[in-house]
């Protein structure tokens, strides 16, 4: 298991129907860091709490509104201009670029807040599943599961 968020996602990202999931939660309005860090907390043992959930969100919603989605927005905007114009989409690249680094600060920022947290309390990544996708788990289930199977390999 990796050690740092980053890595973690990447790893996890890359394995077998978890791009697809993660896709799925978050037009049903997950955030994917949210998510990922949840299964990465769940992975070490972190007990999952109402409190911790609040402060993660407290991180994520400022950024994700101010930050990553303008240029998620700009990007997908740009899609179709793009197809057709080499230059558009060389731009539509960069911005792409700063998108998946602007994901990966977030993901810094939810590892620095969770680093004193307790592990190695709790072995069940669901709690933590169920507390980030709360508004979509009865529009995402075979998604959740997914996860959960990727996660735990179980």
């Amino acid at each position: 298991m990796s050690s740092d968020l980053w890595s973690f996602s990447l790893d996890t990202y890359a394995r077998p129907g978890v791009e697809t999931a993660c896709l799925t939660l978050q037009s049903s309005g997950v955030n994917v860091c949210l998510l990922l860090c949840g299964l990465w907390l769940g992975q070490r043992g972190v007990a999952c709490s109402e409190q911790r959930l609040q402060q993660l969100r407290e991180v994520v919603e400022p950024w994700d509104m101010q930050v990553v989605a303008p240029l998620r927005s700009l990007r997908t905007q740009w899609k179709t201009g793009a197809r057709a114009d080499a230059e558009l989409n060389a731009l539509r690249e960069q911005i792409k670029a700063l998108e998946l680094e602007a994901e990966r600060q977030l993901l810094v920022r939810l590892e620095r807040l969770a680093q004193d947290w307790p592990q190695d309390q709790a072995t069940d990544v669901s709690a933590w599943l169920a507390g980030v996708a709360a508004n979509a788990q009865h529009l995402a289930r075979d998604a959740l599961h997914q996860l959960r199977v990727a996660a735990t390999g179980t």
